[in-house]
This record gives C-alpha cells, structure tokens and sequence, in this order.
C-alpha cells in the first residue's frame, strides 16, 4: 500500500471530524524530568494504571521513542464540565475515536503511527495497574505527560493555548498527538 502525503492525512482527519490540528516535527517535543516528577508526587493515577509511571519507560527512553519520528500531528479539543468527573466519559468516547484515526493512519502505510491519549487511559474499569494485565493490550496508550512530554511548552511551541485552570466552570484545552512515520 503506498502511503500518503500530508495533504490525504489531513483529508482522512477531517472525514473523522478532526478539524483543529497542527503538524509538529517530533524533535521539538519538550521532555523534562519535572513532568515525571508531577505524575510520581501530583498524580494519583501514579501506579494504578498501566499506562501511566512507573509502567511507562525512563525519561531517556521517551526522549530517544520521539526521536524515532519524523512528523506529529497535535489534536486539539476544547470542553466545558459541569463536573470534574464528566470529563471521563468525553474523553473514554474520544480516545476510542481518535485510535479509530490511529488504525486508519496505519493501515494506509504508516505502520509506525502511535497515538497518545488527551487524557488517561480509561478505556476499561478497573484498571489492574500493570501492563501485563491490561484488559485491552492493543488499544491502551499513554498521555503525552506519561512520556514525560512538556505539554504545555510543546503546544505553546505552535501557537495553541493551554493554561492551568482554576475551576472546572471554564473551558479545557485538550490535546492528543498522533505520531506517525
């Protein structure tokens, strides 16, 4: 199959109603030692899912996986809850869509294209909390922060808007990235 260029991958974005999206090379991802730090003392999903550290790879390794990659794509979506909880079901629905992309992206020639979540992965319940006991291996992916990624720098890096929220009555700034090869 051959792959295609640009132009075809923003077309099958769009069939998927992707519409606010921005190509990033994978070099400019911010990684940095404090994102860990946050998940490990900030997160409490630290060590209760399987896709999150300490069940991801070191810093370094992160680093090294993004440089594998020649370009990136960053999906940005915009939400509003009502409560911090109903964040939970959007995102689970949009995960699943957004690996719908990812599957596409791969079977059109890119067998390198990877996902990462906007949000943790919460695909099923009950996360055991490591990966050899996923109950959906092959759909489960990381945050970008679970890899370390600098968010908010990296999406700053091309214009997008993110800043820390201080109540959930205003709108979030969502982000996934899809990494493709």
């Amino acid at each position: 199959m051959t792959m295609m260029n640009r132009e075809n991958l923003e077309e099958l974005f769009r069939k998927h109603e992707y519409t606010d999206f921005k190509w990033i090379d994978p070099k400019e991802f911010v990684v940095a030692q404090w994102v860990r730090m946050k998940c490990m003392f900030g997160c409490d999903e630290y060590g209760r899912t399987a896709t999150c550290p300490p069940n991801v790879p070191s810093v370094s390794e992160c680093e090294r996986f993004f440089r594998d990659y020649k370009d990136a794509v960053i999906f940005h979506f915009e939400k509003r809850v009502d409560k911090p909880e109903d964040r939970w079901d959007w995102t689970r629905e949009l995960n699943r869509k957004l690996l719908e992309l990812e599957r596409e992206v791969f079977c059109s020639g890119y067998e390198k294209a990877f996902l990462l979540f906007l949000d943790s992965c919460n695909l099923c319940d009950g996360c055991p909390g490591v990966r050899s006991k996923c109950k959906e291996p092959e759909q489960a992916r990381p945050t970008p922060e679970s890899l370390a990624m600098d968010v908010f720098t990296t999406v700053r890096k091309v214009g997008y808007s993110i800043d820390v929220l201080s109540d959930y009555d205003q709108k979030m700034n969502r982000y996934a990235f899809l990494l493709i090869e």
